[in-house]
């Protein structure tokens, strides 16, 4: 019995122990007397007891097979030269022998891990030397993968996308108020760039080396260098990021910078931003997801995760620079660019769900809706200020010749571009309290057939802020003395903002009611304007009884139209009307008064032409000067 342990203890009476079990098992499994299932129970017994003599006779030969291999695997890494690439640009042959030699380290480790039970003995020294031996193939894995992503990366600047493309910058400051005819209107810029709207994938690495980076990280998977992997992919295409950043020429502004920005600075960063958010979020960054996919999109949720740190610094700095924004003051100057961005961050916002679906980019995802739910707030707050300082800008002096007040001029403009921004105002407006005093219109123009686009949101703001410009305007024209220059004013602006309004899409919004209305107050004006200016002189020609004067009341009342009308040339010439039609329309009007009862007085008292100062036709000339802007006077006339 101690003859029989004393065989089994050593190496050659196990392997004997181990061959007589396999021929056993071999032949049960021949044997036609076992079921199926305890014949599989022996096949499995004999596929361990196969296994197990390989190890006990390497055991017997102290792991001399094991060394020899790992020997043979260390002497061709050895001879790979310093700087060869081993998957790229090599022979399929070359690179073939690479994944072998990785293929036998991975088979080497994983039977000598079932031998080293512990930390000692010839099992553990040769698993050292095999996973020593395969991270210096994974480093020079890494370094390969680094290499081929650097030198084989591309750019990309569509014609399309050029920042110039963008239009011309608009400055919404006191200078705008003198600019009749806006640069091609908001319209035209905002839809110059239509095919930004397009999808465009571009390959930022050159697409033949996709199969080898494919390659190398399989290779570094399957080796559980997984982590390794990501942090060379991510540094390496950060670094292309970084570049290509560079090459739009973003600066990178603090919140501090942002805030301390005048207004034509911000604007132009506004614009620059909306234009780099186009490109990242419809082309760069789709671009670079499809290449982290096309790359590590086997490895689950590795993809995303590359994808997400490569991409979160630029997509932070977008999101600062607009959280940047909208914690400055509610200026209305602004209010373009706000609404600018709002538009494409809402346009985008279905493109950035998409890239940073899965829940590595949730964080980030979830501050771009916050960013448009702020500038949707910041946007209607504004609008709001702009409102009221309408109704709070007051003056003290009255404007020079009664012309087209500046604020006015502002206003309108500023409307008429909101008028352009109409499908965002009214998803922004829709819950507001428009405080419209004139929403009869909205009635009366539906039942006239209008266009339902009068009874809009931001139609009943655009009405609201209209009435509050003429209240302004009203209460403006009372720090005139003079009636009729108050009648002069108001017929000026009120005629103005109707012509702003039914040469853009104001009209539509507003509507042909209030178009009607405002065309009857300027009418009602000019009236006035007559009546207190020409009224009294024009008595002084009027006889009772149709008939020629005595002469002495016809001298007196000839000496004091003359009086009159000089006071009134005087006054007159420098008082303003801007528009040419209007002006001409005013002195024809006057005229037909004023002349015919002119020419019917002296035709009467012909006799007496000594005492007439004036001929109709001098007076007729005299009215062409009226409204000019340039004071002028009769003292020194002298009939020819």
């Amino acid at each position: 019995m101690e003859d029989c342990k004393s065989a089994i203890s050593n190496p050659e009476g196990k392997q004997h122990m181990m061959a007589a079990a396999l021929h056993l098992t071999k032949a049960l499994v021949a044997s036609d007397y076992l079921t199926d299932d305890l014949k599989k129970i022996l096949t499995d017994l004999d596929s361990h007891l196969s296994a197990m003599g390989v190890i006990v006779e390497s055991k017997g030969g102290e792991f001399f097979e094991f060394e020899q291999r790992l020997k043979h695997a260390e002497e061709k890494v050895a001879s790979w030269k310093p700087n060869q690439l081993m998957v790229c640009n090599s022979d399929p042959i070359e690179a073939s022998e690479t994944f072998k030699v990785v293929d036998e380290i991975h088979t080497l480790m994983e039977s000598l891990r079932s031998l080293a039970a512990d930390e000692s003995g010839k099992p553990m020294e040769l698993l050292q030397r095999a996973e020593s031996l395969l991270q210096t193939v994974m480093s020079r894995l890494e370094e390969e993968l680094v290499h081929i992503l650097h030198q084989h990366k591309q750019y990309f600047e569509p014609e399309y996308m050029s920042f110039r493309s963008c239009g011309s910058d608009v400055a919404y400051d006191e200078s705008f108020v003198s600019v009749e005819e806006e640069p091609q209107d908001e319209a035209s810029r905002r839809n110059s760039n239509g095919d930004e709207s397009e999808d465009h994938l571009v390959d930022l690495v050159h697409p033949q080396v996709i199969p080898h980076l494919k390659s190398i990280a399989n290779l570094m998977f399957a080796s559980n260098y997984a982590q390794e992997l990501c942090q060379a992919f991510v540094k390496a295409r950060k670094e292309a990021l970084d570049e290509y950043w560079d090459s739009l020429s973003m600066d990178t502004f603090t919140i501090e910078d942002v805030l301390k920005m005048e207004g034509k600075s911000l604007n132009y960063e506004i614009k620059r931003w909306i234009w780099i958010m186009k490109i990242l979020i419809r082309v760069y960054l789709p671009s670079e997801k499809r290449l982290c996919d096309q790359i590590l999109g086997e490895f689950g949720s590795f993809s995303p995760h590359c994808f997400v740190e490569t991409s979160k610094a630029s997509m932070l700095y977008l999101l600062n620079f607009g959280e940047a924004v909208v914690m400055g003051a509610h200026e209305p100057d602004k209010l373009f660019r706000l609404l600018d961005m709002y538009e494409v961050l809402a346009d985008l916002l279905l493109d950035i769900d998409h890239l940073l679906l899965e829940e590595a980019g949730s964080v980030i995802r979830i501050e771009f809706h916050k960013l448009l739910a702020k500038l949707g707030d910041f946007s209607r707050a504004t609008f709001a200020e702009f409102r009221c300082a309408i109704a709070s800008k007051t003056s003290n002096t009255p404007f020079p010749g009664g012309s087209i007040h500046h604020m006015t001029k502002y206003v309108m403009n500023y409307i008429k571009t909101l008028a352009e921004y109409v499908d965002t105002l009214n998803v922004l407006l829709k819950d507001q309290v428009s405080e419209d005093p004139n929403s009869v219109f909205e009635l009366e123009n539906s039942q006239e057939g209008g266009s339902s686009s009068t009874s809009c949101p931001t139609a009943g703001h655009l009405r609201s802020i209209a009435s509050t410009l003429e209240s302004n305007l009203n209460n403006r024209a009372k720090l005139y003395k003079d009636v009729a220059l108050q009648n002069v004013f108001l017929m000026n602006n009120i005629n103005y903002i109707v012509q702003k309004v039914k040469s853009s899409k104001l009209g539509l919004l507003l509507g042909d009611v209030w178009i009607r209305e405002h065309m009857a107050k300027v009418q009602q004006h000019a009236t006035g304007y007559e009546r207190n200016s020409w009224s009294s002189a024009v008595s002084l020609l009027r006889s009772h009884t149709g008939s020629s004067l005595p002469k002495a009341i016809f001298k007196e009342r000839s000496r004091s139209f003359s009086v009159a009308f000089e006071e009134v040339y005087r006054n007159q010439t420098a008082w303003c009307i801007p528009d040419p039609q209007l002006r001409a329309e005013l002195q024809i009007s006057i005229s037909n008064k004023v002349i015919q009862a002119y020419r019917s007085f002296t035709g009467r008292n012909s006799n007496d032409e000594k005492h007439i100062k004036y001929t109709a036709d001098d007076l007729e000339s005299f009215l062409l000067d009226l409204f000019e802007g340039s004071p002028r006077s009769l003292q020194n006339f002298r009939r020819r």
